[in-house]
């Protein structure tokens, strides 16, 4: 292809991305009050279990407006992930070789699930983060938080959460590109240990330990599940360059 003809094919996959994302939007519109209520949920527990004012608050007279339309994108962002994670990886095909298709299907189809088991257990945790932070203002004190404040702050930790479960995988691909072997990877497993702690102490701030080990537990299977695919990758690539040593030697 030409690089007119390049251009062309990127303008068609961004075009299919965008309508996707337009109709998913459309469908999120619709959607966003349900979002919001459940996002309402610990906001309403607060005011049972700590017996003080607790609401959400639109500090402009668009606030209500921008917000919905924030969810309501974000939700078609999700709807529509497959129609446009297929446009990008569609435009790259042509210039992958098969071994790179290998690879990258493997990887598509390991961090998407992933990455959506970690988002749900973000979104688990929210109720513990808010309750406990919400915790620490004074008695007498209401808790009126800004609500596009509070949507961020929920959507950084639902996707950091889902980005932690997706980093074992990049552990493989780069072990599988040659960058990183599996000895490097067991050798380095305190280090592990105390970044995945610190993130999981940072991520779940509550009173309880619980939530924790339950966010560090998976986390921890799925770095040493990492060590294994690599090891048994090296392990392979280790056979096949002595049957290749010997064939030469012959």
């Amino acid at each position: 292809m030409t690089l007119a003809e390049h251009f062309i094919e990127l303008r068609k996959r961004l075009f299919r991305s965008a309508l996707a994302l337009l109709v998913g939007a459309v469908i999120g519109w619709f959607l966003s009050d349900y979002v919001m209520n459940a996002l309402r949920g610990p906001i309403t527990d607060i005011a049972k279990q700590q017996g003080r004012e607790a609401m959400l608050n639109y500090d402009s007279i668009t606030g209500a407006f921008d917000l919905k339309m924030q969810v309501a994108v974000t939700i078609g962002a999700i709807i529509s992930s497959p129609v446009w994670l297929y446009q990008i990886w569609a435009f790259f095909v042509p210039a992958m070789t098969r071994k790179e298709l290998k690879y990258g299907f493997g990887f598509f189809f390991t961090a998407v699930p992933l990455f959506i088991a970690g988002g749900v257990t973000g979104w688990l945790l929210v109720p513990h983060i808010v309750s406990l932070l919400a915790s620490f203002a004074p008695e007498p004190d209401s808790a009126i938080i800004q609500a596009k404040t509070y949507f961020d702050f929920i959507l950084k930790l639902v996707i950091a959460v889902g980005i932690a479960f997706v980093l074992p995988v990049f552990l493989v691909l780069l072990n599988f590109v040659g960058v990183v072997s599996a000895k490097s990877i067991i050798a380095s497993w305190r280090w592990a240990l105390i970044l995945i702690a610190l993130f999981t102490a940072i991520a779940t701030p509550a009173a309880d330990v619980l939530s924790m080990f339950l966010l560090a537990i998976p986390m921890v299977a799925l770095y040493f599940a990492a060590y294994g695919v690599a090891w048994l990758h090296d392990r392979r690539a280790a056979k096949a360059a002595s049957r290749l040593e010997a064939e030469l030697a012959t």
